[in-house]
Formats: C-alpha cells, structure tokens, sequence
C-alpha cells in the first residue's frame, strides 16, 4: 500500500524550500502569506532585523466588515489591496513575495494581483 505525507507536511516542506531561497531585508522586506480554511493572514516583515512592518488579516474587524465572506478569493484581493496600501504608507514600495508553500493560484494569486495594483512591485 502506498501512503502518503499530507497536505500540510507537503506545503511546510515546500515553505522551508523556498525560504532558503530568499528572506526579507529591510530595503526590500518580504510579503508572506498565510491562507487557512477560514481566514487569510499577510504580514511584510524584515527578516534581518526579525520585525513585522505590516500586518493584516480577514480576522481584523473592519476588515471583516467589508466582507461577505473571509474564506474566498474576493476576501483574499480585498486584503491584498488593504496590505499594500498599508505598506505604501510605511515607505515601502518593493517586496519580495514568499506564497508560504502555497501553490500561486486562487486566493495566494488573487492576493498577490490586488497587492501589485495597489502599488507594491514584486
């Protein structure tokens, strides 16, 4: 019989991959995404200095309150434009995009589309 290793074994496997690839500087901090079955989390953090610059998520009541939903795509490009707009406010125009693991498509992609049209370059 064969077994395999979960979905979530999978994408952390994958997150560490891609993590060793790239990490956030302070010109240049990192978008990481984050997506659960029922909220979607996005922070730019400087991995340098270990801070979170900004910060936002489909849990934050009045971003809950623009929403129908906080599980779909349309919740995920709402909060990618809210993340951008909050990091263009903070001076920061470049990031580089960590998908956590995530394979970009759906929400991660929608996320990333509405942060880039906002202004946020990656």
């Amino acid at each position: 019989m064969v077994s395999k290793e979960s979905r979530q074994k999978v994408r952390a496997k994958k997150h560490l991959r891609i993590r060793n690839r790239f990490s956030g500087t302070a010109e240049r901090p990192r978008l990481a995404v984050f997506r659960s079955n029922n909220h979607m989390y996005a922070q730019v953090i400087d991995d340098v200095a270990g801070n979170t610059l900004v910060a936002a998520s489909t849990l934050e009541k009045e971003i809950r309150a623009e929403l129908e939903k906080t599980n779909n795509v349309e919740a995920a490009a709402y909060l990618g434009g809210v993340i951008a707009k909050r990091a263009m406010e903070k001076g920061i125009k470049e990031v580089v995009f960590d998908r956590g693991g995530f394979i970009y498509h759906g929400k991660v992609a929608a996320l990333a589309e509405a942060a880039r049209e906002a202004g946020l370059e990656f």
